[in-house]
């Protein structure tokens, strides 16, 4: 039997590529003509503007998104003898790092309407600690597909308990809450660069962002063997680098990330359109909050049965995440979970499928997902 021809990729860095390709050979030619290749000047100009575009004063590249959490928590000196706090309902990265940094992790549910980190659970446990864990010393919401956690009390809840907190912005580049920038708003942000995110690179690439110049100098030299000298290490570092070829690639898309994401924004309204009076629900939007819909994410009861039906049109589907981080072969038994065990995150793992969104879909390609999602739900 004969699989049918996807026409809508669920994401396509290729065409992404070819939407920018004069600007990002010539930003490529520019490095490779330069021979200079690792921490030179399109580094530092990618950093410089970057922390401009967010508005903050510092930012330092490194070499992917899970290293920038890395950083992060060594940057403010969190590793073994702590614990901390984040979600299940995330890429494995977000829990992967705080282990990479010797540290705790402590997993709590989501609010089941946005997918991100439930922020009563969160007081609860910063009021009322598990029990045999490490102190609590830092927090890490987790900005899920695009749109902003409930923050502002988490960030209270936080200050009140000292706790230190790390926005992970993997997922939500140019996202605001209430008028702000998203990574501007708790101790430092950790960002990933992968090639489908809302401003990726060409391969692996991170960026951690922060107001604390003294933070933002720990972690430059962290990602480089503890250097602030060459050859000569002050700290335990490591080696994790954005190399000049990515960050020249970085420098030609983020002027154009607005764009970018007014158009996953116009996407994301074709397809409420498309749902509305039908079984699956759009996805719920923060009221405060400015979504860039790094995925559109509905529920299913019957997703493999809705993947199907929209794979026989043509539509590619994703699950973002099939399996939460605790249920995994690696973390199952041996990571501790909040109060509410994490049931909300189980049931939307067994539901949850995400769209084709990416800025190079045309408007054809638009329509052909309207079109399957109104047959597929009828």
């Amino acid at each position: 039997m004969d699989l049918p021809v996807i026409t809508v990729p669920q994401a396509d860095p290729g065409a992404a590529y070819r939407a920018q390709q004069a600007a990002i050979d010539a930003a490529i030619a520019r490095v490779l003509n330069s021979g200079w290749y690792i921490l030179g000047s399109e580094g530092a100009a990618f950093e410089q503007e970057f922390a401009e575009w967010l508005g903050l004063s510092r930012a330092v590249g490194c070499a992917n998104g899970t290293d920038a959490l890395v950083l992060a928590l060594r940057g403010l000196g969190i590793g073994p003898g702590a614990t901390v706090v984040t979600v299940s309902h995330t890429a494995v990265a977000t829990v992967a790092a705080i282990e990479m940094a010797g540290a705790t992790p402590l997993l709590l549910d989501i609010d089941p309407d946005t997918y991100t980190m439930d922020a009563d659970e969160l007081r609860a446990v910063l009021e009322d600690p598990p029990p045999g864990l490490p102190p609590i010393r830092a927090v890490i919401p987790v900005h899920l597909y695009g749109q902003a956690c409930d923050l502002e009390p988490m960030l209270a809840a936080c200050r009140a308990a000292g706790v230190a907190v790390i926005e992970d912005c993997a997922q939500a580049h140019g996202a605001t809450l209430n008028g702000r920038m998203l990574g501007t708003l708790g101790d430092v942000a950790a960002f990933s660069l992968y090639p489908t995110k809302n401003l990726a690179a060409l391969g692996d690439g991170g960026i951690v962002a922060t107001g604390d110049a003294d933070l933002a100098d720990r972690m430059a030299a962290i990602r480089q063997y503890g250097w602030k000298r060459r050859y000569l290490s002050d700290m335990v570092g490591v080696n994790s680098r954005l190399d000049e070829l990515q960050a020249a690639v970085l420098r030609v898309r983020l002027p154009l990330l607005a764009e970018g994401n007014t158009r996953r924004q116009a996407i994301a309204a074709a397809y409420d359109a498309a749902l509305a009076g039908g079984p699956l629900a759009p996805p719920v939007r923060r009221p405060g909050a400015v979504h860039v819909f790094h995925q559109y994410v509905v529920r299913s009861r019957d997703r493999e049965e809705m993947m199907a039906r929209l794979r026989a049109q043509g539509v590619a589907t994703a699950i973002h995440y099939p399996l939460p981080v605790h249920l995994q072969e690696a973390y199952q038994g041996r990571i501790a979970l909040g109060p509410a065990a994490c049931t909300e995150t189980e049931a939307a793992s067994r539901e949850v499928l995400s769209l084709p969104i990416h800025p190079e879909l045309t408007d054809a390609q638009v329509e052909t997902v309207c079109a399957a999602l109104r047959l597929a739900a009828g």
